[in-house]
């Protein structure tokens, strides 16, 4: 194809999103709705995870030493903690100052106490991991080290929220699966009927002896305009309402101490993925709809 039949064809292509301004409409609207529900679903899923990032950090390990542990023991033992691979936090616990917030904790109960003349407590480590699907590794790694008394964790708590994330990224996946699809055979319809309504147009081009590539090519622009017209008003629609729900909700998270995460944030890398989503399905859309107009009616040549 010739620069000059390229340019011409990419004209009528721009051309075409205006005169066929309904269906262009329709073709928009329905992309619209299947990325801002992506979107939503995607926001959704960027707070639910740093949610989950902020229960683990306080799903912590208690590691106590035996109690005739010496200062060298103690510092050594925590050295190696901290070269355990899963280990993002290693915090000590002077066995003074648990005793302190022991005693504090229990008000006027804290008489019982009274005979204690050092602290009855271990030295003990507060650790947080990374990983929780190491996490049972990292507790057996962690009891197997000399002088440790006993560990103290939750992992059940640990499997849980495993599993909720699990669960959060399997559905999230799912529905972007699915709306994709949805987007795809809407915008492949709504094309295919566009190409109907100029059924006339494109047999007299075929008659003229116009190869398939050079029908096709204004729908494969027109396809690829639609899917970037949606994509940026998406992000609008979407960063609108993202922002309304925050003001709705922030009071409501805030008693929970949790902020939603800002949606400037994410907001190029969900442009990138609309812009990539639009474009895939307005330009796959086309070829197929156009691939099977043209085998239906008979007009495919052998000169493409």
């Amino acid at each position: 194809m010739k620069g000059s039949s390229l340019k011409y064809l990419t004209r009528e292509g721009f051309r075409n999103i205006w005169v066929n301004r309904l269906m262009t409409l329709a073709s928009v609207t329905v992309l619209l709705a299947c990325l801002v529900i992506i979107g939503v679903g995607a926001m959704a899923f960027f707070n639910i995870d740093v949610l989950l990032d902020k229960v683990e950090s306080q799903n912590v390990v208690m590691v106590y030493m035996e109690m005739e542990s010496d200062d060298l023991t103690v510092t050594s033992v925590g050295v190696e903690l901290q070269k355990l691979e899963n280990i993002e936090t290693c915090e000590f616990i002077p066995k003074d100052d648990a005793f302190r917030k022991q005693i504090e904790s229990m008000g006027g109960d804290s008489a019982v106490y009274e005979g204690f003349a050092e602290s009855p407590l271990p030295d003990a480590y507060k650790v947080t991991v990374k990983d929780l699907e190491q996490f049972s590794a990292t507790v057996a790694q962690i009891k197997a080290l000399p002088h440790v008394s006993s560990v103290r964790e939750n992992s059940d708590l640990a499997s849980k929220l495993l599993s909720v994330r699990r669960a959060v990224t399997f559905v999230s996946i799912g529905l972007v699966a699915m709306l994709f699809l949805v987007a795809l055979f809407i915008i492949a319809n709504t094309i295919r009927i566009t190409m109907f309504s100029r059924k006339l147009e494109i047999n007299i081009m075929k008659a003229v002896g116009a190869t398939n590539w050079f029908i096709r090519w204004p729908f494969l622009v027109e396809g690829v305009l639609i899917g970037i017209i949606a994509g940026v008003i998406s992000l609008g629609v979407l960063w609108g309402l993202y922002e309304l729900a925050v003001v709705s909700f922030s009071d409501l998270l805030r008693s929970f101490a949790f902020d939603m995460v800002p949606f400037t944030q994410y907001a190029l890398q969900i442009l990138g993925v609309f812009l990539g989503i639009g474009v895939f399905t307005g330009g796959i859309g086309s070829m197929i709809s156009m691939s099977k107009y043209l085998k239906e009616q008979g007009s495919v040549v052998s000169n493409e």
